[in-house]
């Protein structure tokens, strides 16, 4: 090689072919791996496995001990010539963020990554992870300017698994923020394209959030329908962790449609709690689970055991899980008020007033400030009763 190519090579101006690679290596006495990526075979093997163990971490649920090993990843800088790794590492560290009940962080972290050379699925993915991270947070505004950018623009894509899950995401929004109109007529839109599609993974992103929809409009058949379509597509292609999560939700849906049988929506969600117990369910996942027991519970008249399922959801949150650490503090008032232990029911309503009050304001949090309201007014505690009314109200803009 002359001296001018190599020069070439040096600045970007051209790239060497395998063979090429191959000879520069050996004569400059690396490994390939360390010419082409900047670290040794060895540091590759590390990161590799840093990266396996942060994956993990955040897939069970762990994710104070998943958000560490990201950014310590991150940190280190042995990611900085690893355009692939280190988008990786930063995508599992917005995700984690976000676990922690940190959506603004998450988001600072993905606008980083949104402005890099993405390939298309991670793009999708980094869109829909930023459209539900400013749901969360009640800026609705631009959680619907991030799907319908790349939805509903002047170039409309074809339709993939990806994007359908972000329609799904971008109907969330339409639904949390009382856009029914607009979320019937786009759940429609979607089965549809899940139709056509004809994949598991659309035909359940798309049927469940249609479920959601549905129940909010007063459709409650059509809305168990469609979420036991959801449910049978998964049993016919999901893994069973997701199985088990899915038949959680559709016993939750179950239990909010008044014409269903509380009994037998017990029954599914004890059949949803075993599977879970049986898979690589993630410590949230169990919460949730206890959480929904502990509801049910509570509508069979069993405070006692409600009382159980949600000190048992409250062992298995951390700190950053504050939303559904609202809920077991709501759950355990209630359990206390139906065992005529008035001054520990007094007490869970107090935690869970100051922890709401530091949510954002949507739809769900306007529904657990009305939730604690009715239980302090039952109390007979009108002052906080009518304020937690009144925050009821000013969640949905009244």
């Amino acid at each position: 090689m002359s001296d001018s190519y190599v020069s070439l090579i040096e600045s970007g101006k051209r790239t060497p072919t395998p063979a090429v690679l191959e000879l520069l290596a050996q004569k400059l006495d690396c490994s390939l791996t360390y010419l082409v990526n900047g670290v040794t075979a060895e540091q590759m093997q590390e990161i590799e496995l840093g990266l396996g163990y942060a994956r993990l971490a955040l897939e069970n649920g762990e994710i104070v001990e998943a958000r560490n090993r990201f950014a310590e990843l991150l940190a280190g800088g042995s990611l900085a010539g690893l355009a692939r790794l280190r988008q990786e590492a930063e995508y599992g560290l917005a995700l984690a963020i976000e676990a922690c009940g940190d959506q603004a962080g998450a988001i600072a972290v993905l606008e980083r990554l949104r402005n890099d050379d993405l390939p298309p699925e991670r793009h999708v993915g980094v869109a829909i992870a930023l459209c539900r991270c400013h749901r969360d947070r009640g800026d609705f505004a631009e959680a619907v300017e991030i799907g319908e950018r790349i939805l509903l623009g002047a170039v409309r894509p074809a339709w993939t698994d990806d994007l359908v899950e972000l329609g799904a995401t971008l109907l969330s929004v339409y639904i949390t923020r009382g856009d029914l109109l607009r979320a019937r007529q786009f759940s429609a839109e979607l089965l549809s394209v899940a139709e056509t599609l004809g994949s598991p993974r659309a035909i359940v992103a798309a049927s469940w959030n249609a479920a959601v929809a549905a129940e909010l409009v007063g459709r409650g058949d059509d809305s168990l329908a469609l979420a036991e379509r959801a449910l049978a597509v998964q049993s016919e292609n999901g893994e069973p962790r997701n199985l088990a999560r899915m038949r959680m939700a559709y016993a939750s849906l179950r239990a909010r449609v008044p014409s269903q049988n509380v009994e037998d929506v017990h029954t599914l969600m004890l059949r949803a709690e075993r599977e879970l117990a049986q898979t690589s369910a993630s410590t949230l996942d169990r919460a949730r689970c206890a959480v929904e027991l502990a509801s049910v519970e509570l509508r069979m008249g069993q405070a006692e055991k409600a009382g159980d399922h949600a000190r048992a959801a409250q062992g298995l949150l951390s700190e950053a899980n504050r939303s559904m650490r609202v809920d077991c503090h709501l759950l355990l008032g209630r359990a206390y008020r139906a065992m005529g232990r008035p001054g520990e029911a007094e007490g869970e309503l107090r935690d869970m007033r100051e922890l709401l009050a530091q949510l954002p304001q949507s739809r769900k949090t306007a529904a657990t400030w009305y939730a604690a309201a009715e239980t302090l007014e039952s109390m007979g505690d009108y002052r906080a009763s009518v304020d937690a009314y009144q925050q009821a109200l000013a969640c949905v803009g009244v």
